[in-house]
């Protein structure tokens, strides 16, 4: 064994770096909390290429005093921690003294401050950590912080980094969340030249809430507001019709620290229960306020997670602040929290005559056009065919230009193509099919149909209970993996602007040959895309919710694996094809899709799930007691 060692201080100033610095977005997150702490009143992060080879941060805030410019870059220097009682109550961001150290040790660092009693500003280059002489320099009140060439001396943490487009989107994610935590900082974002994010620093949440997640999504949010019990919760949250495909626009803030809570994410969708469709998830911008000493900030390096002294008045404190805000009368803003019991999750609460109401979905105008198949006759998928050439990417991202193409709105989902007779109408085939189980042929009859949704099939004494969604969706996803997928697209009469984290925004970008190839088509408009062209089951208001979901399975994959992307791809479309439950259908739909699973070709959706399952004439008999 080898003998025990002191650490060389240089090693282990890298390695401690490791925990506080993982890429670009870590830097632009500890530079600008230490901007907030000092006092800024506005806040600039610019960056190239990602944030590796330059990142710059400015502020108006007090600035560093030239003698202690060295001292910052120190570890475990810090302004904001005297004593070990401290710890019991920090009010914040940043306290640990770590980050200048941790940047500076992997990067090369520009620092430029200037304090309100000072004539002149200092200045200070360090390169892996090692600092050179302080210097007078003119600079404006505050600090400006430039970091050059992020893990220049660590190849082994360089080689992880993504593409300039991903880390370039999570710095812009932090920027984005620091200045949702913070309103009354005016915060611009500028990337490789281009300004794409600029807060009013008015201290109006909806005002930076309107910067920061757009219009659209702004006007879907209704604010919340509740005190009691020693705490408070005030933001915004999505109404149930508003509700979006992931998690991405969950944003909760403790005390003004950004960070990632579960369990204020368990309350916030507890509170939408029975009131927002399956597979769907809450926006929100929420702010806890509590005592300080009652919440652990100090529980992880990178300051995003915090432990809660009272947990369950925190969940009830969530919990009943957002549903008030969703029953709540609009003459009654002002919710009290009360130190009621927290809902039991594992049961089915009944609901109110208002909660009834607000869950029910309003009635169908028209019912929704039928969908087709491929064929006359459902077959298995065949070997796909080979992929068309695409242009390149720059070239469909091109500045909008004015005179499109419009060509008439399409159906939004296809209609079954039934066996003609010979005199043009419609039949269905009478000859029986083989079993499910292969065992002898015996004829079968679609009964009917329950719940809009579920087709009941008798075939000798036995009843199959069919999901015409999902076996709808394997029939089209087979046929679509089998053609190579080329479907009838649509130009939009006015393109269709859909807002997207940046992490998703990314992703599209960066498979949109993909995409093109499921028939969309758009530009990039700041941070936000303008589709011009969609498939054409895809009606206009469902486009922004298929692009979220689509982004959300290609960040799934990770991009490693173009087969298993395209394949996820399919499962999407394939589902945005198919007949929806809870739609009417009609006779000869029903029976399309029942003969695909009666012949034994679907047995289960492309996720995996059964389409059918079967209850005999005995165990229906023993229900009612008569065997």
């Amino acid at each position: 064994m080898p003998d025990i060692q002191v650490l060389d201080p240089h090693v282990a100033d890298l390695i401690a770096a490791g925990e506080v610095v993982e890429r670009p977005a870590s830097v632009a997150k500890e530079l600008m909390e230490n901007a907030i702490d000092a006092g800024a009143s506005a806040v600039t992060v610019e960056i190239s290429h990602g944030g590796l080879t330059f990142l710059r941060v400015t502020d108006d805030g007090k600035g560093i005093p030239a003698g202690e410019l060295r001292t910052a870059f120190l570890r475990h220097a810090t302004s904001k921690l005297r004593t070990e009682y401290d710890l019991e109550a920090i009010g914040t961001l940043g306290f640990r003294g770590e980050a200048l150290a941790a940047i500076s040790a992997v990067s090369r660092v520009e620092v430029l401050t200037r304090t309100a009693g000072a004539d002149l500003g200092a200045s200070l280059a360090l390169e892996g950590g090692a600092p050179g002489g302080v210097e007078e320099a003119g600079c404006p009140l505050g600090t400006t912080m430039v970091v050059r060439d992020l893990f220049f001396n660590t190849p082994a943490r360089l080689k992880f980094m993504k593409k300039d487009a991903a880390e370039g989107a999570a710095v812009f994610s932090v920027v984005q969340r620091a200045a949702l935590s913070h309103p009354e900082v005016s915060v611009k974002f500028i990337r490789d030249g281009k300004q794409e994010l600029l807060t009013p620093g008015d201290g109006q949440l909806k005002s930076a809430v309107y910067a920061v997640l757009g219009r659209e999504l702004a006007l879907g949010f209704r604010e919340v507001r509740a005190s009691g019990e020693g705490m408070s919760v005030e933001g915004f949250a999505s109404m149930p019709a508003c509700c979006r495909a992931s998690r991405s626009w969950q944003f909760f803030f403790v005390n003004g620290r950004q960070v990632k809570s579960p369990l204020m994410s368990a309350a916030l969708e507890e509170a939408y229960k029975n009131q927002r469709m399956v597979g769907k998830f809450p926006g929100c911008v929420l702010h806890l306020r509590t005592k300080l000493n009652a919440v652990d900030v100090n529980v992880h390096p990178a300051k995003t997670e915090v432990k809660f002294g009272a947990e369950r008045a925190v969940f009830s404190a969530v919990y009943h602040a957002v549903l008030s805000t969703l029953e709540g009368d609009s003459s009654h803003p002002q919710a009290v929290l009360k130190n009621t019991e927290i809902p039991d999750v594992r049961k089915q609460n009944s609901m109110t005559p208002n909660q009834f109401r607000m869950a029910a979905p309003p009635p169908r105008a028209a019912v929704p056009p039928a969908v087709r198949v491929h064929d006359s006759a459902y077959t298995p998928p065949a070997p796909a065919s080979p992929q068309r050439e695409k242009p390149p990417l720059a070239e469909r991202f091109r500045p909008q230009g004015a005179g499109n193409c419009i060509s008439p709105q399409a159906e939004c989902a296809q209609q079954i193509k039934l066996p003609e007779r010979g005199d043009g109408s419609s039949t269905l085939p009478k000859e029986p099919l083989p079993p499910i189980g292969g065992a002898e042929e015996l004829p079968w009859r679609v009964a009917g149909e329950v719940l809009n949704t579920y087709i009941i099939v008798e075939r000798g004494e036995t009843v199959f209970f069919i999901d015409k969604h999902a076996a709808h969706e394997r029939m089209n996803f087979d046929r679509m993996k089998a053609e190579g997928y080329a479907p009838m697209a649509q130009t939009l009469l006015t393109p269709v602007v859909c807002r997207l984290s940046p992490a998703q925004r990314d992703v599209l970008l960066s498979q949109w040959a993909l995409l093109e190839e499921f028939g969309f088509e758009a530009d990039g408009l700041g941070q936000d895309l303008a589709v011009r062209q969609a498939p054409d089951y895809l009606d206009a208001g469902d486009i922004p919710a298929a692009l979220e979901e689509l982004a959300q399975k290609l960040l799934s994959t990770g991009g490693a694996d173009p087969a298993a992307a395209r394949d996820k791809l399919l499962h999407t479309m394939a589902c945005k094809a198919a007949i929806k439950g809870g739609w009417h259908s009609s006779p000869q739909e029903l029976e399309r899709v029942a003969q695909a699973v009666m012949s034994g070709q679907v047995k289960y959706c492309p996720h995996g799930r059964p389409v059918a399952i079967e209850l005999t004439k005995k165990e229906l008999e023993k229900q009612f007691k008569r065997a």
